[in-house]
């Protein structure tokens, strides 16, 4: 883990009034880490960024170096050129977490993660998130040959200040018109939730687009890189079926042998006594706690650095000034299906733990007070049964030991950590592919059972993961809606603390309420 001493104080400050509510960008170059494209440079073009691995760039879980294959994909990206890509958005690399399989970078305005296949950048205040957009896919394309997006995800909540938002991110019509300039109808836009009220927006893309940018006047680091020619193929419509899309790129890509799974807690109106822990106001011996001292003490205190096994978390935490905190973990390897290129041992034939990661954000100034929180680690629930919740990889006795939470019992932790009056609950999980896809595929293996069936296993367990009893008796949940998408189900819920009113100051609109969302 490190921290830029050249990081100026500004971009780890929180002035208000803050925007918590974050703008979360996922773009996946492929399905899973282990089905990325291969380019194929010509000889003497450039030199590969894997053979010339930085030792800053060997941390991992256990301390000890991982093979240089584990860099694989854009973890050959340097950190310079993600910085460069942050600029553009407004914010800045505060430290840096470098697990088996991800890397995660903990930023001014919230998180950066990045995978071999994937990157996730996840910002909060007036951030511009979506101009990130068109670097990002550059990057991929200079320093990794990648032409095609396999699936691109956009999402937030309702703002809070949407007056104080710049460019795109205006009003949600705004953003989707950005993203369409990209995607074309590969891409679909969604409001989940009361209109009237808080809500969920989400952005997706079909399987396998090929994204359109304007020419860049961006200077590249890789600009001598030779890049493969792309495929011809057509950018798929969002109104195609999910058997339709993987077949339709079969030649290239397989069906994942592990569910992608997104919890996202997303919690507003928390109490003062939870709110009272994310202020940096004691001194020693003169001098304000640091960041980094203020974000472990918070940790500890509140149990967040024990929400996962110690034996296989990495967090890496950091309070802000005067208040506001963030954290990143990297659980186990950092992706849901562990690759056996990352064991520490350098062994080919042992894997490393599949894990995830979770990340929190909260600001706590009273009248705009928010937490969130997001983890893509697979998790059992207490309705599943060995067989829906059984995976691919095999765990040694030592692994089976380390006890990973239930769902619901997560987000129970998670919600008298920060104790709020309202929150939202979004679960996202991957569905199988469909049978007539899996024949048209190839023989691969994705579970036992016909794909239909664990479809059908797949949307009932999201559905009943949010139960009106999720919270006990002081919550009450006021909406349950369920969504399928192309190969993606989604369940979002909302819950109250009972008998709870909104405040309302005198002249003031309610969070929630028409923002420029709608």
């Amino acid at each position: 883990m490190t921290v830029p001493s050249d990081t100026p104080q500004e971009a780890i400050s929180s002035p208000g009034p803050f925007e918590g509510p974050e703008k979360l960008l996922e773009i996946w170059f492929a399905p899973s880490y282990d089905q990325l494209p291969s380019p194929t440079p010509q000889p003497n073009s450039y030199t590969p960024v894997t053979a010339r691995p930085s030792e800053a760039r060997r941390q991992t879980i256990n301390g000890q170096k991982a093979p240089v294959g584990a860099l694989k994909g854009l973890r050959q990206v340097p950190k310079e050129v993600w910085e460069e890509m942050l600029d553009i958005v407004k914010c800045k690399v505060l430290s840096v977490v470098e697990g088996d399989e991800l890397d995660a970078y903990l930023l001014s305005e919230s998180s950066l993660f990045v995978a071999p296949h994937l990157i996730i950048l996840k910002t909060c205040g007036t951030t511009l998130n979506l101009l990130g957009l068109y670097r990002i896919i550059e990057i991929a394309k200079e320093w990794c040959g990648y032409t095609n997006v396999w699936r691109c995800f956009y999402s937030r909540k309702s703002f809070f200040f949407p007056e104080r938002q710049q460019g795109p991110h205006k009003d949600w019509t705004d953003e989707v018109r950005f993203l369409d300039t990209v995607f074309g109808t590969a891409g679909a836009a969604y409001t989940v939730g009361p209109m009237n009220r808080d809500h969920w927006l989400l952005y997706l893309t079909s399987p396998n687009t090929v994204p359109h940018l304007p020419t860049s006047s961006l200077p590249s680091p890789a600009s001598s890189l030779i890049l493969p020619s792309p495929q011809p193929q057509e950018p798929l419509s969002h109104l195609a079926s999910a058997s339709n899309a993987i077949a339709s790129s079969s030649t290239s890509f397989q069906p994942t042998k592990y569910q992608d799974t997104t919890l996202e807690i997303l919690m507003t109106h928390l109490s003062p006594s939870a709110r009272s822990k994310f202020y940096n106001d004691e001194i020693v011996n003169g001098t304000v706690k640091s960041g980094l001292e203020l974000g472990a003490e918070i940790s500890k205190e509140l149990g967040i650095d024990q929400l996962f096994s110690r034996e296989e978390t990495v967090l890496d935490s950091f309070g802000f000034d005067p208040c506001g905190y963030s954290a990143n973990a990297v659980i186990a390897s950092g992706l849901p299906e562990a690759s056996s290129s990352s064991s520490s041992s350098g062994s080919g034939n042992k894997k490393t733990r599949g894990g995830g990661y979770f990340t929190i954000h909260v600001t706590p100034e009273e009248g705009w007070s928010y937490a969130s929180f997001e983890c893509n680690v697979p998790l059992p629930t207490s309705t599943s049964t060995s067989t829906s919740t059984s995976r691919s990889t095999s765990t040694s006795t030592q692994e089976e030991a380390i006890k990973r939470p239930e769902l619901q019992d997560l987000i129970r932790k998670v919600v008298n950590i920060f104790e709020p009056s309202r929150l939202s609950i979004t679960l996202f999980v991957s569905t199988p592919a469909a049978t007539a896809t899996s024949a048209a595929s190839g023989p691969h293996d994705i579970g036992n059972g016909d794909a239909e069936t664990q479809q059908t296993e797949v949307e009932q367990r999201a559905w009943q993961s949010f139960g009106t009893d999720l919270l006990g008796k002081s919550f009450v949940r006021k909406d349950r809606i369920g969504y399928e998408f192309d190969g993606y189900d989604l369940v979002f819920a909302c819950f109250e603390k009972r008998g709870w009113k909104e405040p309302v100051s005198k002249g003031q609109m309610s969070i929630g309420e028409h923002n420029g969302d709608v």
